[in-house]
């Protein structure tokens, strides 16, 4: 049970004044990678983790706060993580392709990046994240600080961290169970790992050895899932926009490469699921 609100030395501990420790570092990320979008091409990847890692946070937080009041705030989330990674996707396709991106029409290619790295300007200005994560930030503390009752931060993130377990066991359950273009299910297992290492590393300083268990493991997963995840995106992403190849032969070529591609990075993960 929770315990009554405190004046003691010992009122630091507690998840509902310790959330801002954990959040003003990500907050503070996350606006400067927005003002430098203009001049590095890695920022907006950067500032995706920033946004996925603070989206983890309020999940770490929710059972404080009631998920009526944090959902939004992490569909918000989501939706600007999702827009920043718009370029990324372009970056990876072509990467894997390699030297068969050659077969890419250059001149083609360049507008449409452009355009998504322009779409991704546009929708990270329009949600005003200056704004925005510190309004969030406010508003989230303002309710954890007058809450009523005070809960003991270690507790929370034991339980917090056993949930993430338990809830990537059972994505990882239906990924062995799922049908083999079922890749929805796969990308489930990747963001389970995501989530569970990312709470690792905000509470490892803080839980019992026992519960730190499984960083390499998980390591593992996460790269090789979120391998799979690329492979899929860019075949996807590339036969959505045949227009950027000189012609259709080389455009099944260059897919007939990144099916291969998938196929062979779907093995190397299904091996994890074992």
């Amino acid at each position: 049970m929770d315990k009554p609100a405190t004046r003691s030395k010992n009122a630091r501990s507690d998840a509902q004044s310790q959330f801002s420790r954990y959040a003003q570092p990500l907050v503070r990320e996350a606006l400067a990678r927005v003002t430098a979008l203009d001049t590095e091409p890695e920022t907006m990847h950067q500032l995706r983790v920033a946004l996925r890692r603070l989206r983890t946070l309020l999940w770490a937080w929710r059972p404080l706060l009631g998920r009526a009041r944090i959902e939004p705030q992490r569909a918000f989330l989501k939706r600007a993580a999702s827009a920043a990674g718009e370029v990324r996707d372009w970056d990876i396709a072509v990467a894997l392709l390699g030297t068969d991106g050659g077969a890419l029409a250059n001149g083609h290619l360049a507008p449409v990046r452009q355009a998504a790295r322009e779409h991704a300007r546009q929708t990270l200005s329009a949600a005003d994240l200056k704004h925005a994560l510190r309004d969030m930030l406010h508003e989230v503390n303002r309710a954890l600080n007058t809450s009523p009752r005070r809960t003991p931060l270690k507790r929370l993130a034991r339980e917090r961290v056993r949930a993430a377990r338990r809830s990537l066991a059972k994505r990882m359950r239906r990924a062995r169970s799922a049908k083999r273009r079922d890749y929805a299910s796969w990308h489930e297992v990747r963001k389970g790992a995501k989530r569970l290492r990312y709470l690792l590393e905000f509470f490892g300083s803080i839980l019992p050895r026992r519960e730190n268990r499984g960083m390499k493991s998980l390591k593992k997963l996460q790269d090789r899932f979120g391998k799979l995840n690329d492979a899929v995106a860019s075949e996807q992403l590339l036969a959505q926009h045949r227009e950027i190849f000189p012609d259709g032969a080389k455009a099944d070529a260059a897919l007939a490469t990144l099916r291969r591609e998938r196929k062979k990075r779907r093995r190397m993960a299904a091996k994890l699921l074992d």
